[in-house]
């Protein structure tokens, strides 16, 4: 770690309330927020989102919404998803963000399960409540996001705000940032449905600590493509940008991602690793369809390092134009979250003039706990502590593995209405992450996997399935893995795995080469691949059997695998 990187001058904030208010005095007029598709309200200023913050919380305590009441919001990424979020927290409510894909019984257990008084939603979601509206007997305000005016018992948040006249902001409400802000749930099935309680006081501080790390300019673009109502989108993607000043479009879709990187022309992108996967595949694949660039990519790469190092920093970006356009331009940093990217394709993006860094954190942890920095990184690594972060390594083995403990003021304040699961998640005042990792001489913390997910080998040893996965998806006929450790009445426990095919990649194949893709030839190529991770691996971790899968891997918010869903008995 290097010591003599100064921290970036940050502004000091008590609250996501006091963030809202200096943000709109510091920046005005400037652009803040733009939906790429059609909706209601479209684009906000800085002046007009507080604004619109200071009508809408004037509106809901015109309605009997009271400080503390709880309000779910549920919808796609926007404009007024933000606008709805800040205003619980600029009024002292408590707000309840929903996975948009969840099930409808999902979304009747976490409504149920937080107490929700009010939810706001999009016009997706008017179907399940006006359908469920007798199950939800504690819910007394429904209100749509796309209402042009009220509808029976459905109030329009559009003719809210357009009809009542703003609070002053000496009027906002005195908040009390140490207490419950937001409750985020993990999961929303019924009888597993956790909430994580955070307070603006957490969200806050790890806003300070994020953006003194890693600086967030107000000339800075954030596209939004990842869910709003998870908290690395929502900390990273939407309340660090409006800390900084920065400005954020929201994308259609993921379908109409590259159009719209054209449209916003981003220099900031989050995102989580299996997109940057797939970015990295088809960057590759494209270089190969041009047969003569495939020849030179290589040299073309190490002499723009040269270049680079005697003085022209912008050399990638002028030799690899091409590349860089299909992203918008103007791409300063790639950040990777949700889980740990593969090096190579860290190393890779980097190399055609990418800037790429990942964190790692937890929705527990408000989130960002390690973050790696531009000018001081390692690809293999989770980053270092943020400035106001302790980490620490519990019962560490003799390699120096073991559970990684967290202590910060962006830790949560439990979860809600569950002491039993607040009190085993915490020793003492350290929080459990439930990662398995180490601290390298350089104060870099690594992650190896999480600890219910370790495989105990016949010798002992710890096998981490995702540092297999790692290396089997960067295979091109490899699309996603799945590692896991299977009964065998002769050697206790074997490393197996599932995989999920890239069909474009052998489709590719089966064209070039003219042969017919058949089940057979599937099982030929991928038992090639495997034997080639083999190859790099420790013996105790080799894989002794694959399973091609027909469908791919149920998963949740940030693209991790759910592997409970996933069956591995008699496969």
């Amino acid at each position: 770690m290097r010591t003599d990187l100064p921290l970036f001058d940050v502004p000091r904030i008590e609250s996501i309330q006091d963030m809202i208010v200096q943000s709109a005095r510091r920046f005005k007029n400037k652009p803040a927020l733009q939906d790429l598709g059609e909706t209601p309200i479209g684009e906000v200023s800085y002046e007009s989102l507080l604004e619109n913050i200071l009508r809408f919380g004037a509106a809901l305590r015109n309605l009997g919404i009271k400080e503390r009441d709880h309000i779910a919001v549920i919808g796609e990424n926007r404009v007024q998803w933000a606008i709805s979020y800040l205003t619980a927290m600029a009024f002292n409510m408590v707000v309840v963000p929903i996975d948009k894909n969840l099930g409808v019984n999902e979304i009747l257990n976490i409504m149920h399960e937080s107490d929700a008084t009010s939810v706001i939603f999009s016009e997706t979601y008017e179907p399940v409540f006006r359908e469920k509206m007798g199950a939800l007997r504690h819910v007394r305000h429904y209100i749509g996001m796309d209402l042009r005016k009220e509808e029976d018992v459905f109030l329009s948040m559009v003719e809210l705000i357009n009809k009542t006249p703003a609070i002053a902001t000496d009027r906002l409400p005195r908040i009390d940032p140490e207490e419950m802000a937001v409750i985020i749930f993990t999961s929303g099935t019924l009888g597993r449905a956790k909430g994580v309680m955070l307070s603006q006081k957490n969200l806050a501080s790890n806003l300070m600590d994020m953006v003194s790390f890693f600086g967030i300019f107000p000339e800075d673009r954030f596209l939004s493509v990842l869910p709003i109502h998870h908290t690395y989108e929502c900390t990273c993607g939407m309340l660090c940008p409006l800390y900084g000043g920065s400005f954020v479009a929201y994308a259609r879709s993921l379908k109409t991602v590259v159009e719209d990187m054209q449209k916003a022309r981003p220099t900031i992108f989050l995102a989580v690793p299996l997109l940057y996967d797939k970015m990295f595949k088809a960057i590759y694949r494209g270089i190969k369809e041009k047969k003569m660039v495939s020849r030179v990519i290589r040299p073309m790469i190490k002499a723009t390092d040269i270049l680079a190092k005697i003085g022209w920093k912008s050399s990638k970006k002028a030799v690899f134009k091409e590349i860089h356009h299909k992203f918008g331009g103007a791409i300063r940093c790639f950040i990777a979250g949700g889980a740990a990217p593969d090096p190579v394709v860290a190393k890779g993006l980097r190399e055609f003039g990418f800037g790429f860094v990942q964190g790692y954190g937890l929705t527990e942890t408000s989130p960002i706990l390690t973050l790696n920095r531009l000018q001081d990184f390692k690809d293999d690594a989770a980053g270092t502590p943020l400035p106001h972060v302790q980490v620490k390594i519990g019962d560490p083995d003799s390699n120096g593995v073991g559970e990684v403990f967290a202590k910060a003021p962006s830790v949560m304040l439990g979860y809600y209405k569950n002491e039993k699961a607040t009190a085993e998640t915490f020793a003492g005042d350290w929080f459990r992450t439930g990662d398995v990792g180490y601290m390298d001489e350089d104060g870099f913390l690594h992650i190896s996997g999480r600890k219910k997910n370790v495989i105990i080998s016949k010798g002992g040893e710890n096998v981490f399935p995702e540092e297999i996965e790692d290396v089997l998806n960067r295979s091109p006929y490899i699309m996603e893995s799945m590692v896991y450790g299977e009964k065998d009445e002769k050697e206790g426990e074997i490393i197996a795995a599932q995989i999920v095919v890239d069909a474009e990649s052998f489709i590719e194949l089966s064209e070039t080469k003219h042969v017919t893709i058949t089940p057979e030839m599937i099982n030929e190529i991928i038992g090639g691949e495997v034997r080639k991770v083999n190859r790099e691996l420790q013996t105790y971790k080799q894989i002794k059997k694959f399973i091609v899968r027909d469908e791919e891997f149920q998963k949740t918010t940030t693209q991790k695998i759910k592997r409970f869903t996933v069956s591995t008995e008699g496969k």
